[in-house]
């Protein structure tokens, strides 16, 4: 950012610039989660539920590369908002170039290992005998996609952590509305059901991906040169740390899908509902529940270059201020989300179908059950993300593994059989995995904060400095 733009960000109202930094990063999450509720709708009416089985099962593969994008692409813009707030333009451009070229690594390593692994991952996934084939054909084609995913969704945290969230916003949301026009066409005028709604999503992604490429060439705060690329494996050091709890968050998506889908269709067989519906109707209520924290990171992540900033710039009062205007928001977004998923889950199963009763039926015991701590899931969410924004990465890590590895997974295994809840079960494990993570998050926040205040700012602007001084040396 220029000299005024630092100003801003260091002396503007907070709330605004919570809203004005927040919003855009918030439409840009909601597109990515809208890419995979556009195709569960039409291809829910178009294809049927087995259909909806189907990219479930292939969903993970697409939170993969999520995750590994936001590691490199959080990390990078956490690392560049304090380097920001030091005012270093060195550090910045190097930063932003190494975490390009590991993109691109990133991107090519993981779709070989896709490609090679494909039947191994359906099969970890849940696939079934009645949804594999359309698993197969789903999965061939967003396998395409997954450099130009990757790439964009990296890009968008470094684009804004540079100053430009509209533009971020922006370069998803063209993505999104080419998918939401491509799909009904391809799958209910060419009729190529779920082969249609992959060309539709990647067709969106490679857009998103242009827009990307182009802002590269219009930076503000930084410009990149031939040096920014020059690989330096002390700068990953740090920037990756940074990104971890990004990593481990979208993760968690994964390991808690294939363990739920493994035990909703080993128990569900075992009931009257089935192998699919238990398995399917989960699936879209992971997505939906995708929909509430895009709302939740958003506004954590939209916080994050202003948070970073003064961090660096040792303005710790501030700091203090944004958590406390961040935390009010996210506690009104989770009492919402609550109401709607206890009030409306069959008006919200709807959406994605009408099917028989006895899938409605599941599909109200996953929402009002599994989303029914939402609010202790916010909080506990946008504290990790808070804590990485200060360069605390084992911090915001501790938090990330214990709700959704410690936690989340055993309980999912285990409760089924506790009592005889049987298929029912796993569903248990959200609200008891967020109650006991968000009364650890509290405390470990009012910990961190409260040496903040001890140590006082001064101390605490050297500190911020020696964080990202650290590599100052291998940097030059």
């Amino acid at each position: 950012m220029n000299n005024r733009s630092n100003t801003y960000l260091a002396e503007a109202p907070v709330r605004k610039l919570i809203v004005q930094f927040s919003v855009p990063c918030i439409l840009s999450l909601l597109v990515s989660s809208l890419y995979n509720i556009v195709d569960q709708i039409f291809i829910g009416r178009g294809v049927g539920y087995l259909g909806n089985g189907a990219t479930n099962v292939v969903f993970p593969i697409t939170v993969i590369a999520l995750a590994l994008a936001l590691m490199i692409g959080d990390g990078c813009a956490a690392y560049l908002s304090i380097c920001q707030g030091m005012g270093d333009k060195e550090r910045s451009h190097r930063s932003v170039g190494n975490a390009i070229m590991a993109f691109l690594l990133v991107s090519i390593v993981l779709t070989a290992l896709f490609a090679f692994g494909r039947e191994t991952i359906l099969s970890i996934f849940g696939a079934t005998e009645n949804n594999i084939d359309y698993a197969r054909e789903y999965f061939d084609i967003i396998l395409i996609g997954i450099p130009f995913y990757i790439i964009t969704n990296g890009m968008n945290s470094i684009i804004r952590a540079d100053g430009s969230p509209q533009f971020a916003m922006f370069s998803t949301l063209i993505g999104c509305i080419l998918n939401i026009i491509l799909d009904p066409i391809a799958i209910f005028v060419l009729h190529w059901g779920v082969r249609g709604a992959a060309l539709a999503t990647i067709a969106g992604q490679i857009v998103s991906f242009c827009f990307s490429f182009y802002y590269l060439f219009h930076t503000k705060s930084f410009r990149l040169s031939r040096d920014s690329f020059r690989p330096n494996a002390d700068i990953l050091r740090h920037i990756l740390p940074l990104g971890i709890s990004s990593l481990l968050t979208q993760l968690s998506i994964v390991v808690i899908m294939g363990v739920m889908n493994s035990t909703l269709v080993k128990y569900g067989a075992l009931s009257e509902y089935g192998a699919d519906i238990p398995m399917t109707v989960m699936g879209i209520v992971m997505k939906v529940f995708q929909i509430v924290i895009a709302f939740v990171v958003g506004i954590a992540a939209g916080c994050q270059p202003i948070v970073g900033y003064n961090f660096g710039a040792g303005n710790i009062k501030r700091v203090k201020e944004i958590f406390r205007d961040m935390m009010i928001a996210e506690v009104v977004i989770g009492v919402v989300a609550t109401l709607l998923f206890e009030l409306f889950p069959v008006q919200i199963i709807s959406l994605f179908g009408s099917e028989s009763d006895l899938y409605k039926q599941f599909a109200v015991y996953a929402f009002r059950i599994f989303l029914s701590a939402m609010v202790l899931c916010c909080v506990q969410k946008s504290t990790s993300i808070f804590l990485q924004s200060l360069g605390k990465p084992v911090h915001s890590m501790a938090l990330s593994l214990l709700r959704e590895f410690v936690l989340s997974v055993p309980l999912v295994l285990l409760l089924p059989q506790f009592h005889d809840l049987g298929v029912l079960g796993p569903l248990y494990s959200g609200p008891i995995a967020d109650v006991i993570s968000c009364t650890v998050a509290v405390i470990m926040v009012l910990s961190v904060l409260g040496r903040l205040s001890s140590s006082g700012e001064e101390e605490q602007a050297s500190s911020g400095q020696t964080l990202a001084g650290e590599f100052s040396t291998t940097a030059e």
